[in-house]
């Protein structure tokens, strides 16, 4: 079972124990995402990519399937650009031998999670990776699932199973853990992303694409418009948060 430490200087992730796998952040799974706006999740999960990348911690992106469930988000891709993803068939990332071996190879022990959807691919993939004697961490912020319920529900099934939840943010502290550290990190990685909550755009645009290599600028209607008309706008020069999301709720 998993032996994650409940309280102590062990129950905090630290950078060089570390092992980041980003799962399935894909637009056909963005596209059924109703948990939270997919476009902060977008946002997180390249927050949390740049955490990873700042402090040296190993990162493995995984896909589900590329020729239906689309390419990795380009904002995720842009922060390893020689890293091609491990497509799988498994729907758990766990039972996919080249995922486990990459984890493995590093040597750590404490394993981050983030993907989608919650209750699906990252649950069973913490859940069978804590059963191993990982200390396994879920980024909740940068996941998803179809509904609130099935993403909170997941997150408490994941914590019976000792799982620790977590947010982004959160985790970009902790892994910072002093304010002197040469790095910088922290500054440099927030303020990037917009005070924790800005929407990253611009490589984005396929957020919304069913299928790899559909331009969504030929369809305008269907679901997400008010989203795909804010990504489409932004251009093509990078992501760029927004600190206002009032115009990306309906109502």
């Amino acid at each position: 079972m998993s032996t994650v430490a409940r309280t102590g200087p062990r129950a905090v992730p630290a950078s060089e124990e570390s092992v980041l796998v980003l799962i399935d952040h894909q637009p056909f799974h963005f596209a059924h995402v109703n948990s939270h706006e997919p476009t902060l999740i977008v946002n997180n999960v390249i927050g949390l990519a740049e955490t990873a990348k700042s402090f040296g911690v190993p990162t493995i992106l995984t896909t589900l399937v590329e020729e239906r469930g689309g390419c990795l988000v380009q904002g995720v891709q842009d922060v390893f650009p020689e890293q091609k993803p491990i497509d799988r068939t498994f729907i758990n990332a766990w039972r996919d031998d080249r995922v486990v071996e990459a984890v493995k190879e590093t040597g750590r022990r404490k394993l981050i999670i983030a993907g989608l959807w919650t209750e699906i691919c990252v649950a069973m993939s913490a859940i069978q990776a804590a059963g191993e004697g990982f200390e396994v961490y879920v980024v909740t912020d940068a996941s998803g699932g179809v509904s609130k319920e099935a993403h909170d529900r997941a997150v408490r099934r994941m914590a019976q199973a000792g799982v620790v939840a977590i947010t982004w943010s959160a985790l970009m502290d902790e892994l910072q853990c002093d304010g002197a550290r040469e790095e910088e990190s922290v500054p440099v990685v927030a303020q990037d992303q917009a005070e924790y909550g800005g929407v990253a755009f611009g490589g984005e645009t396929q957020l919304l694409a069913c299928r790899a290599g559909t331009d969504i600028t030929d369809t305008a209607e269907g679901p997400r418009a008010e989203t795909r008309a804010i990504l489409c706008a932004s251009g093509p020069s990078g992501y760029q948060p927004y600190r206002d999301h009032s115009g990306l709720r309906g109502g």
